[in-house]
């Protein structure tokens, strides 16, 4: 069963479980100073956190990963399959903590932030910011019972950065160039809940798949355990995306978590272009920076997917995509942790098809099908 808090107008509540307490009260005192959110208690270990959720009743919950008594995955399990709620994971920045994040995330957390950096005071309103805007989209995101075999589908006063768009990265073309013979790609966007959506996708593909290319919202430390942990339960291969890398038929590529990811034609083939230029949408990568390319350098031989993800980063893309030509896919609400992303694709016009997460695996075996059926008719 999915679960949805509802609000109702009140504020909403928060419970802080982590082991440091200098980290308990640096959270407590940003969420604090917003006047939607009501910190009702803290934890210092597992055992206290059960205790004070019979007693507070949270709509969400920071959870510390690493935690005496009983780590935080642990905690997170036992939690998902006896009251799922909404759970942000708070974890060091290293590859060993995002692997342990991860394992979070396919149990069902809805999301994950860094720890604040305690010693770089300066920096904390921008990590007020995401912290408030991660918690907000929590509480209103599905969350469902976890089992071993079912994986889950699972205004803020600090300064804002300025938003720029894609043509920040690459400037929109008057019209996208086509090539009748060009091989096919399909391009994959999301953000909160994506790693297990694209999980879900790829499992599903067979290694004749076209390349795939994908922009996941995800820090640098992450992206290169995710592309090997899609690599070990995957048909197909996947890769942490490196500049100048062909893009190979039963191939992903995913963009690394601090580089803009293009695609780009040399010759005859499709390569990967990584970009280090102003964040869109507040991200790098950006979905909508990867959709562009992918509009203007294979138009109708591409296959477009938006998948589950806050903001609205990839709706613009995808609709340059679909007006290139190309097939495009956003993911239904009933199957989205967060239905922010596909949304907004929606309200645009970008999206040819609206389907659950189940059914887009299936649908893009069709379309290249199809698709490889058109270009040998054409040739």
């Amino acid at each position: 069963m999915s679960a949805q808090p509802n609000l109702s107008g009140r504020r909403l509540k928060v419970l802080i479980v982590d082991d440091s307490a200098l980290v308990r009260r640096i959270l407590t005192e940003l969420l604090s100073a917003d006047p939607e959110v009501e910190v009702v208690g803290a934890a210092s270990d597992a055992y206290m956190a059960r205790d004070k959720i019979k007693q507070l009743n949270p709509d969400v919950i920071t959870l510390d990963v690493e935690m005496p008594k009983m780590d935080g995955v642990t905690f997170l399990r036992n939690l998902m399959r006896l009251r799922p709620m909404p759970v942000v994971m708070v974890s060091s920045l290293t590859e060993h903590g995002a692997e342990i994040t991860l394992d979070a995330l396919a149990i069902g957390a809805v999301d994950y932030l860094p720890k604040p950096k305690i010693d770089l005071a300066a920096t904390l309103g921008d990590y007020a910011d995401e912290l408030l805007t991660k918690i907000k989209a929590a509480a209103k995101a599905r969350v469902r019972r976890y089992s071993a075999d079912a994986p889950s589908v699972s205004s803020a006063n600090a300064p804002i950065p300025p938003r720029y768009s894609a043509d920040a990265v690459l400037p929109k073309a008057a019209a996208p160039r086509q090539f009748r013979t060009t091989d096919r790609i399909i391009a994959i966007g999301a953000s909160t809940g994506g790693t297990e959506a694209i999980r879900e996708v790829l499992t599903q593909l067979p290694a004749d798949t076209p390349g795939i290319v994908i922009a996941q919202h995800i820090p640098k430390a992450f992206s290169t355990p995710f592309a090997k942990r899609m690599n070990a339960c995957c048909q197909m291969t996947v890769y942490e995306a490196e500049d100048g890398q062909q893009v190979l038929p039963g191939h992903v590529y995913i963009a690394p978590g601090d580089r803009h990811l293009l695609l780009v034609r040399d010759g005859a083939r499709y390569v990967c272009k990584l970009d280090d230029g102003q964040a869109v949408n507040r991200h790098k990568p950006s979905v909508d920076v990867l959709f562009r390319s992918v509009a203007q350098q294979a138009g109708r031989n591409a296959i477009g997917v938006i998948l589950t993800g806050m903001g609205k980063d990839g709706a613009e893309g995808l609709k340059e995509m679909r007006d290139a030509g190309s097939p495009t896919i956003a993911q239904d609400e009933a199957t989205c942790v967060v239905w922010g992303m596909p949304r907004e694709a929606v309200a645009l016009g970008a999206a040819v098809q609206v389907m659950g997460l189940h059914e887009i695996p299936g649908r893009l075996r069709a379309l290249a099908e199809s698709m490889d059926v058109t270009r040998s008719a054409a040739q």
